[in-house]
């Protein structure tokens, strides 16, 4: 399973779209809390970031995920604005594993969703 933590509804229906199209399954947790919480579910193996927003609170969220010895295996791969460099370091800085352009995010998602 694939947790999203995303609010973005654009964002949010074409995730929903892509995965069903692929056969994954999604999940979404629209807050800090919640990713945690629901990455403690069996099955997850990824968590995708929408890396701006900021009620989500994505970099304590990583942080968090990583530093946890039971949920530091989990896959995190955020998307962003290219010209964002501060949050792209940030993210980097929380130990997020792979920071994508939201432009490459979209290219790459049926990849990303079907990756092991």
């Amino acid at each position: 399973m694939i947790l999203c933590a995303v609010t973005d509804m654009l964002f949010a229906s074409r995730l929903t779209t892509a995965a069903k199209g692929l056969g994954v399954e999604l999940a979404f947790a629209r807050t800090a809390e919640a990713i945690l919480e629901r990455s403690r579910e069996p099955g997850v193996s990824t968590v995708i970031f929408d890396l701006n927003q900021q009620s989500l609170r994505p970099m304590e969220a990583i942080a968090a995920l990583k530093a946890d010895g039971a949920l530091s295996a989990i896959r995190t791969i955020g998307y962003v604005s290219h010209v964002d460099s501060a949050t792209i370091a940030s993210a980097r800085a929380a130990g997020i594993d792979e920071v994508l352009a939201r432009s490459a995010f979209v290219e790459q998602l049926a990849d990303i969703l079907t990756r092991p």
